[in-house]
């Protein structure tokens, strides 16, 4: 048996890159923000925190709000012809 070779980060160093002036500490506000069913976001991942981060073939979709799931959100998206759902943390959404 082969090992596999890399993760879901693999072949993402510039698409996971936050800019220079950007990086620090991360805002409380967008830690924290909160959403309602049907309100429309953007993927925008922020790098420092893995947890409930989405593959990286989403970065820069939109997507509704479906409903919550503990600290984070499900959010449907079509990918292609497929609607799909994805549970990620408010701290990688954006309101459009």
């Amino acid at each position: 048996m082969v090992k596999r070779t890399g993760g879901n980060r693999r072949k993402t160093r510039s698409i996971l890159r936050k800019h220079y002036s950007l990086r620090g500490k991360i805002s409380l506000r967008k830690y924290f923000q909160e959403f309602k069913k049907g309100d429309r976001v953007g993927f925008k991942a922020e790098p420092a925190i893995h947890k409930g981060m989405y593959f990286r073939r989403y970065h820069g979709k939109t997507g509704v709000i479906e409903c919550k799931r503990g600290n984070c959100y499900e959010i449907k998206i079509k990918d292609r012809n497929k609607e799909k759902m994805l549970i990620v943390h408010p701290v990688h959404l954006n309101r459009l």
